[in-house]
């Protein structure tokens, strides 16, 4: 059986899923939407689909399985609730929206439909964190050191506040998610975000360029999350894990255990966007979820942590999620 797909957004991440769905042979890509007609029609060349540009008409004249939506956080515009009340299958990328009232619309259509949902924190996928789990399994995690730091995207919606939301909720939120993933709900954060560099230099910015963020988690443990995108030398991206007699700290592909006396470092090579890709087409073909690791539900939980850190920096008080 064909899993027939519909895009929704054919530039930047959904090449990463362009690339994964063809080496799954369950997986038809069909039909192309998106605001540039030619970003739509390269792709439908490339997987001998048809390219749209208006979203809602590219769902009434095809006949999909599942939609893959890939715009930015402030592009979600009903796509994903016309696609659930056709009991269309949904793969959201992150962040899931730009509002928690939209997000949460979005979770009410999905939930009240009952289509299979994934959302595209791949971090999740990946062999190293996996490795993490199995590390912390029935430790005692004291606190948490995230961090993001990296240069400005290229795309100029990224760098508009109303559109992307920030560095904390459009990049690290993977490194929020992250630690929701490997340690547990957060329920309360204390932002400190300003700029420093940028908003003197690039037309139009509004976003912050540094900020750290402290979090608290249900379960007791705290911690700090630290992004910046004025680092003009690469990317550190990575989360460290404490606990009394072994600190974990994993990155893009590796993880480093260190115990007294010991260090050991894994270098683990998997293929997450694949990973995360095979898992949702195989729970459309067989109505087995157990395998989604991020369903849309839980990733509006990560996008909540976010918002409400930079509310946090608006109003310099303590939030709770």
């Amino acid at each position: 059986m064909a899993v027939r797909i519909g895009f929704f957004g054919c530039g930047g991440i959904a090449g990463a899923h362009f690339n994964a769905l063809s080496q799954i042979p369950e997986a038809q890509p069909v039909a192309f939407c998106d605001i540039d007609p030619s970003r739509a029609e390269a792709a439908a060349q490339r997987f001998g689909g048809k390219a749209y540009t208006d979203w809602k008409q590219m769902l009434d004249s095809e006949k999909l399985d599942a939609l893959y939506v890939c715009v930015p956080p402030h592009a979600h515009v009903g796509a994903e609730e016309a696609a659930a009340e056709r009991g269309i299958h949904l793969f959201v990328e992150k962040p899931v929206a730009r509002t928690l009232e939209k997000a949460k619309a979005i979770e009410a259509a999905i939930a009240k439909s009952g289509v299979i949902s994934s959302v595209g924190y791949h971090f999740r996928y990946m062999a190293t964190t996996q490795k993490a789990r199995e590390l912390l399994e029935g430790k005692t995690v004291g606190m948490v050191i995230g961090w993001w730091m990296g240069g400005m995207p290229g795309v100029a919606w990224w760098r508009v506040m109303e559109q992307s939301g920030g560095q904390f909720v459009e990049q690290t939120t993977h490194i929020v998610d992250l630690a929701r993933y490997l340690v547990g709900d957060i329920v309360e954060v204390y932002a400190l975000m300003t700029n420093r560099k940028l908003h003197r230099e690039v037309e139009n910015y509004s976003v912050y360029d540094v900020g750290a963020v402290a979090v608290k988690f249900a379960n007791g443990v705290i911690g700090a999350i630290h992004n910046t995108c004025l680092l003009n030398m690469g990317w550190r991206v990575g989360l460290e894990i404490v606990t009394p007699d072994l600190v974990v700290e994993t990155d893009w592909g590796s993880v480093k255990a260190t115990e007294p006396g010991k260090v050991t470092t894994y270098q683990l090579s998997s293929n997450p966007y694949l990973e995360e890709n095979r898992v949702f087409i195989h729970a459309i073909l067989t109505g087995d979820r157990s395998a989604i690791r991020s369903t849309y539900a839980d990733a509006v939980k990560t996008l909540a942590v976010t918002l409400a850190a930079n509310r946090s920096a608006e109003t310099g008080q303590p939030e709770t999620v």
